[in-house]
């Protein structure tokens, strides 16, 4: 295993422009470093000790607890990525035996779907890099992983952009697996939102590699450091004691609105590295010729959730031809804005089809914690009732109702059993993607919230300086728990929390009321428009949302998109359902865009060992997809059309899954399960 660093881009070409580059060749045929990145460390792996999918732990090690550190307040920059790979794995996978793992999908089950007896290890090379403008503050993290395996003569890319707001190894288990299988390079990138823990007391950050380092040593290599002078950290920590700071809710840059543009920079890194690796070498005798551009290259972009959403996202601003095909996992896509399309389930037309992930996530924060609710803790629901949000006279007429209002707001009834388990990720999006739409500072406490790690009472604790060190290992991109700082008594975390105009363990319903009325731009008890500081805040978060909207035009790419029928998270009606129909307002006729609903599928594949007789895990579709797309634009065959594909779920956590589970996407789907669309009418079968 060695480590080295290549060249830094600064004043350089980018790659692929026409314009002289000081050289005799002309730039398109000299490989150009990109000029927005910086420093790239290289790491090659053998396929034995260490490796680009596994990092040496193995299918085992995977399923396995996480390695211990040699010292837990100091590891290494090696140990963080290792168990940053067996987190993020497990993250978006179940790993148990049973649900597929290590025979359906997993290390030791190859391109092909044999299973092996090895432990699946892939030797190769790996760069890291940022993306960034000069000023150290944009920092998206890009990677590239070329396995020994790759072939420049069949060259394929496959982007891996990072689900949730995980970091750079956060989409290692989904298209970064199959693309490492298949002999491609794969492209990942953090989207600007990936981990970065700021401490306020020690004024400590994350840098590339993990480890940890004062604002001040860190300099232009923190991962992410808040814009506030040394007195405003002092002064916020002083009054405000253990909280903390991360990227994706309070870098002030709405990263969202640039995830297309990072998926497309991950993939000119790629050419960039690939070239180099490839390429012949110029009469220089240093830079290279450009062996590998998108005419002789297959270039995928994939991944799930966010991570889709950015492929999609890519695809529609893709003015290089970079991407040939996109296949996406439960996207979190956010259609703009239109009347001109309808979607359709049997004889029931949805109605208000792609609502924006804050309007909705916002909705959710108010009901699905009443739907958690159990007698003696239901003062979420007694308050929603006080105010006249939630009809009932008793704790499950009104969890009952909660329900009806969420299936009226583009929920289907299959994500009831689900909405309960919900209620604690949709907080967190709520409040994340308030600051992250308003651009706000941590120091704005926007509706009250705030976030902390708490103690058993719901009071903000202080990390461990072991908690710190491997942060950037444990850590989803989203750090501590909501703490409401108006709280009754003082900030608790939300569960804990008494509003002061309900008196009662409502769970902080005031903040997300707020929150609401954020989304909205009126009052979301008595629907009066906003005013003062509210109404100012407001239009800020909704001009953010109107940044990251979707224009559905994929430019006649061919493109599988794929979700769970079951979706709680990121419900159909407004993500894949309303994307097709979008697509058909912006290409028509010419649109290469299939969509494939999974029935019994949901957003997080870990509820098919929870839920093993309501879930199936979703991964395998993705795979189908990546594997029909690579045929399609290799072989030319033909894509599957729109579907719903009907799974069996099993009678217990303990009965394997197998293929009958999972049938596959049809070549010919029956004319019950088809997805069709008249104009620009979806038509999705019950």
């Amino acid at each position: 295993m060695t480590a080295t660093t290549m060249r830094t881009g600064g004043g350089l070409c980018t790659l692929l422009l026409l314009a002289a580059c000081g050289s005799n060749h002309r730039a398109e045929e000299l490989n150009q470093l990109p000029g927005y990145l910086g420093t790239i460390t290289r790491l090659d792996v053998d396929g034995k000790t260490n490796d680009l999918l596994t990092a040496g732990l193995g299918k085992t090690g995977l399923a396995a607890a996480a390695p211990a550190y040699a010292d837990a307040e100091h590891p290494t920059a090696a140990e963080l990525r290792r168990n940053a790979i067996h987190a993020n794995y497990r993250a978006v996978l179940d790993i148990a035996a049973s649900s597929g793992y290590g025979t359906l999908y997993g290390p030791n089950v190859d391109a092909n779907g044999v299973v092996g007896s090895g432990e699946g290890l892939i030797a190769g090379s790996e760069y890291v890099a940022y993306a960034d403008d000069g000023t150290g503050k944009k920092n998206v993290t890009l990677m590239v992983q070329v396995p020994s395996t790759f072939d420049p003569e069949r060259a394929c890319i496959v982007t891996g952009t990072s689900s949730g707001s995980r970091g750079i190894y956060g989409a290692i288990g989904s298209s970064g697996e199959w693309g490492l299988k298949k002999g491609c390079a794969v492209a990942y990138a953090d989207k600007g939102s990936g981990t970065g823990l700021y401490v306020f007391e020690d004024d400590s950050v994350n840098l590339q590699n993990g480890l940890r380092a004062t604002r001040t040593s860190a300099g232009k290599n923190a991962i992410f450091a808040p814009d506030l002078s040394d007195t405003e950290r002092a002064a916020f920590a002083s009054a405000n004691p253990n909280r903390i700071a991360f990227k994706h809710a309070h870098s002030q840059q709405n990263p969202e609105k640039d995830w297309g543009k990072a998926t497309l920079q991950a993939v000119e890194f790629a050419y960039y590295v690939l070239n180099e690796r490839h390429g012949v070498v110029a009469r220089d005798g240093t830079s290279h010729l450009v062996r590998l551009t998108p005419k002789n290259t297959i270039t995928i972009a994939s991944s799930i959730s966010n991570g889709a959403g950015a492929a999609l996202l890519a695809a529609e601003q893709d003015t290089k031809g970079l991407i040939s095909g996109v296949a996406a996992s439960e996207p979190q896509v956010q259609p703009q804005p239109s009347t001109a399309y309808s979607v359709r389930q049997g004889s029931v037309t949805v109605a208000s089809p792609g609502r924006a992930l804050f309007d909705y996530a916002t909705y959710a924060a108010l009901y699905q914690p009443c739907i958690a609710s159990v007698a003696g803790n239901a003062g979420r629901c007694m308050a929603l009732a006080a105010k006249g949000l939630l009809n009932g006279g008793d704790l499950a007429s009104q969890q009952q109702d909660a329900k009806r209002r969420l299936q009226a707001y583009g929920w289907l009834i299959d994500s009831d059993p689900l909405q309960a388990s919900h209620a604690g990720t949709n907080i967190l999006v709520a409040v994340t993607y308030a600051y992250a739409y308003g651009k706000f500072s941590v120091t704005d406490k926007v509706c009250g919230f705030s976030f902390a790690q708490t103690d058993a009472l719901g009071s903000p604790v202080a990390y461990t300086n072991a908690q710190k060190a491997a942060s950037f290992a444990t850590q989803n991109g989203i750090l501590g728990n909501v703490l409401y700082e108006n709280a009754a008594g003082g900030a608790r975390v939300y569960t804990a929390a008494v509003s002061p105009s309900s008196n009662l363990a409502d769970q902080a319903l005031d903040g997300f009321l707020c929150l609401r009325s954020l989304a909205t731009g009126v009052d979301a008890v008595s629907g009066v428009a906003l005013t003062g500081t509210l109404a100012t805040q407001s239009t800020r978060v909704r001009a953010g949302m109107a940044e990251v909207q979707a224009t559905g035009k994929l430019n006649g790419k061919p493109a599988i998109i794929v979700q769970g029928r079951s979706d709680t998270l990121i419900p159909v009606n407004h993500a894949s359902r309303a994307y097709l129909g979008l697509n058909a307002v912006a290409e028509g006729a010419n649109s290469k865009l299939r969509y494939i609903e999974v029935t019994n599928a949901n957003h997080f594949d870990s509820f098919s060992s929870a839920l093993p007789t309501l879930i199936v895990p979703l991964h395998v579709y993705l795979n189908r997809a990546l594997d029909a797309m690579y045929l399609h634009l290799k072989s030319s065959q033909a894509l599957p059309p729109s579907q719903v594909v009907r799974t069996v779920t099993r009678t217990d956590a303990s009965t394997v899954i197998t293929n009958v589970n999972l049938p596959a996407i049809a070549a010919a789907p029956v004319a019950g399960n088809a997805i069709t669309l008249t104009g620009t009418a979806v038509n999705i079968p019950d």
